[in-house]
């Protein structure tokens, strides 16, 4: 990955030094990785701002990258000197920018205390704050179908005993879905049994609670067989579109499709209590921030302020839940009526009380790729738990070790 970076890094510096020397104090380049439904909103944001006083002149170029492109492509524009202004990005990768210098800290720049706290905190790291949040949220909930369910299971044994009796009743092969592989899915099940991947930036993966929840799923998968035995993320929404299960653990940016798919079926929940603990499942929050590159001048970095300012000011908070049904970060937009008396808002906010801040830590990487590693291990039955735990903590120890070298 390094040799790959510093090759596009070289073929981008021979692109730079190859172009005349041009003004770009009036010009503001944005790179994202939305979704394609936010495009069209923000588009329409960027034209609005364009059309204030004073900013007739502006031209504003948003570009469009998957998320790993995103980074590579970001990582690779900032070694060759030639980043864009803004980045619109997640929190998960934040703390390898702002540890690489290609990002600058925000905390004398905005007033971060207009912000929902968890989403300032997923983007926090060593006294500074690094993105300005634009969205709430990136958390898992409970969807379900009404057709199958009446009503959500508040609890784990609420829910097993629906796949025991009625999901059978109904012929259902399956009764839940989740991304089984993903580790973002086994979060909020591992908090339920008092557990979380890190801590003060080491792995905590070799603990009880991780075996407990790696059992948890094992249960689900080979004993109860409520869920299916090979399904990733398409798989899962296919078959919860199919009305083949009744519930999918899914993430907010699926509300307004299955809204739209379901109409009156659609159910929304938070994840039912853990009935061996007490405890609620907690996902991970965070949300879209702007990130503000490193090595521009005092004027453009006062232009980009008032550009991120405009873009979430509270009418534009609101207006981005109307039309793209994402959580605002401002909180004076969260206590809207608009929010407020949407029933789907308000259990995605219950949701996110029970949820925690991403870590922004450079470490969670190498965490991610190690229960991903051997929770698949343990889930193909190639390996029992007590060793997947133990080769998660120890390969991404391992790893940490190497990168902090």
């Amino acid at each position: 990955m390094k040799k790959t970076l510093l090759i596009v890094a070289a073929a981008l510096i021979a692109v730079a030094c190859s172009r005349p020397a041009e003004d770009t104090s009036r010009k503001i380049v944005i790179w994202e990785m939305d979704d394609a439904m936010v495009a069209p909103y923000m588009d329409s944001v960027l034209e609005a701002f364009k059309k204030l006083p004073g900013n007739e002149d502006l031209v504003i170029t948003r570009t469009h990258y998957g998320p790993e492109d995103l980074r590579s492509q970001f990582q690779a524009a900032s070694l060759a000197g030639v980043p864009p202004d803004l980045i619109l990005s997640p929190s998960d990768t934040a703390g390898l920018y702002a540890v690489s210098g290609f990002i600058i800290p925000l905390e004398k720049e905005f007033d971060f205390s207009k912000f929902n706290n968890a989403s300032v905190e997923s983007v926090s790291l060593e006294g500074h704050t690094w993105g300005v949040p634009v969205t709430n949220g990136n958390h898992l909930m409970m969807f379900y179908n009404k057709k199958l369910v009446p009503n959500a299971p508040q609890s784990t044994n609420e829910l097993i005993n629906y796949c025991s009796t009625s999901a059978k009743k109904l012929g259902l092969k399956y009764c839940l879905a989740f991304d089984s592989g993903e580790p973002f899915w086994l979060v909020p099940w591992l908090a339920s049994f008092g557990g979380w991947p890190i801590d003060n930036r080491k792995p905590t993966l070799n603990t009880q609670a991780m075996r407990d929840t790696v059992n948890f799923y094992h249960d689900l998968k080979f004993d109860k067989k409520f869920i299916p035995m090979e399904c990733d993320y398409n798989c899962m929404d296919s078959l919860f579109k199919e009305e083949k299960i009744a519930f999918i653990i899914n993430g907010d940016w699926a509300l307004s499709s299955y809204q739209k798919h379901f109409g009156k079926n659609f159910g929304l929940a938070v994840m039912p209590k853990n009935s061996k603990t007490g405890l609620w499942p907690a996902p991970m929050v965070s949300g879209k921030y702007f990130m503000i590159s490193t090595g521009l001048t005092n004027e453009k970095k006062e232009l980009l302020k008032r550009l991120i300012n405009f873009y979430v000011n509270e009418e534009n908070q609101i207006r981005q839940f109307k039309e793209i049904s994402r959580l605002p970060a401002l909180k004076t937009a969260g206590k809207s009526k608009a929010v407020l008396s949407d029933s789907a808002a308000v259990m995605s906010l219950k949701q996110i009380e029970k949820g925690k801040p991403t870590p922004m830590a450079t470490e969670i990487r190498a965490v991610w790729d190690a229960m991903r590693n051997y929770l698949g291990e343990a889930m193909a039955n190639r390996m029992d738990t007590d060793t997947a735990v133990r080769r998660m903590q120890e390969v991404s120890e391992k790893r940490i070790d190497e990168q902090n070298r």
